[in-house]
């Protein structure tokens, strides 16, 4: 590429539409500048579905000017179409024609679409200088030849420049197919899990449950009546202080189940009951006794 000021506002400007059209393609269009001149673009165009110039390709020229962005470009069809004049600037809003209409937020990318919009005009809407109103079968016969007309500046054709989309896509999706059936193949040929034989576990006993065994309390041991009257007053005040012992055995004081409960049922009967019949008889034969030996020593 020939060297140009790259201090130079328009061909910063140039040089950065350039960079986005390449990074983001289009399948309705192609543009690139010339390799000798930024200032000449050569641009791809796609007909307007819908219309009779759909499935045709348009090979067409822009000429931005010194002072781009601030003025509009030059627009020069180069293939029949039947719609524009051949090699002649063409007149529309975004043209030279219409330099008062023209914006600097525009760029390339703007001509070419509303070069686009302007193929399906009729009537007075179409009618301008560069225009042409061909037939509507003449149009849709030139759409057919201009997939293969080559420009001489560029050596390639319209369909080597702007691709059909479905053909591109058929293209990546058979490659993309092929590439995922072959790794779906080794997948399934890796990841296929074996079944691992199932060894029955031999018959083992239940394991028995041992219970805590239930503590039966017997009832208190009735200790030997001492004869004299302190050791028996003693005792008995021993008794009734003297609290009960705590259970060793953790689910005793618990409740320690049914058998538990019963045997202290039984125990508190046995100790409200017995004890003080007990003790009446004690002190009767106690007095019993002391009057005997007070009787001897008197007698």
């Amino acid at each position: 590429m020939t060297s140009f000021n790259r201090n130079n506002s328009a061909v910063k400007r140039i040089m950065q539409e350039a960079r986005e059209l390449a990074n983001d393609p289009s399948t309705d269009y192609s543009a690139a500048p010339l390799e000798d001149d930024i200032f000449e673009w050569h641009c791809t165009l796609r007909g307007p579905p819908g219309t009779e110039f759909e499935g045709g390709l348009y090979h067409f020229r822009i000429l931005l000017p010194p002072e781009y962005p601030f003025r509009p470009p030059s627009i020069m069809m180069l293939t029949p179409s039947g719609r524009f004049e051949l090699n002649t600037k063409i007149c529309i809003s975004f043209t030279n024609y219409h330099e008062e209409l023209w914006q600097p937020a525009w760029g390339v990318r703007t001509a070419i679409v509303g070069l686009q919009g302007f193929f399906a005009l009729k009537g007075q809407a179409a009618v301008g200088v560069g225009s042409l109103e061909y037939h509507a079968a003449e149009r849709k016969r030139l759409a057919v030849l201009s997939r293969d007309w080559t420009c001489p500046v560029c050596n390639r054709s319209n369909l080597e420049c702007l691709p059909d989309p479905a053909t591109s896509e058929a293209a990546s999706w058979s490659s993309g197919s092929n590439t995922n059936d072959t790794s779906a193949v080794c997948l399934t040929t890796t990841t296929t899990p074996v079944a691992e034989p199932v060894i029955a576990a031999p018959d083992l006993p239940e394991p028995v449950i041992a219970r805590p065994p239930s503590v039966i309390a017997s009832p208190t041991a009735i200790r030997g009546i001492s004869l004299s009257t302190d050791s028996t007053i003693s005792s008995r005040t021993s008794r009734t202080e003297t609290p009960s012992p705590e259970p060793d055995n953790p689910t005793e004081s618990n409740g320690g189940g049914p058998s538990a409960v019963e045997n202290r049922g039984w125990e508190t009967r046995g100790r409200s009951t017995r004890p003080p019949l007990l003790l009446d008889m004690a002190i009767c034969v106690l007095l019993i006794l002391v009057f005997a030996l007070i009787c001897r020593r008197v007698f």
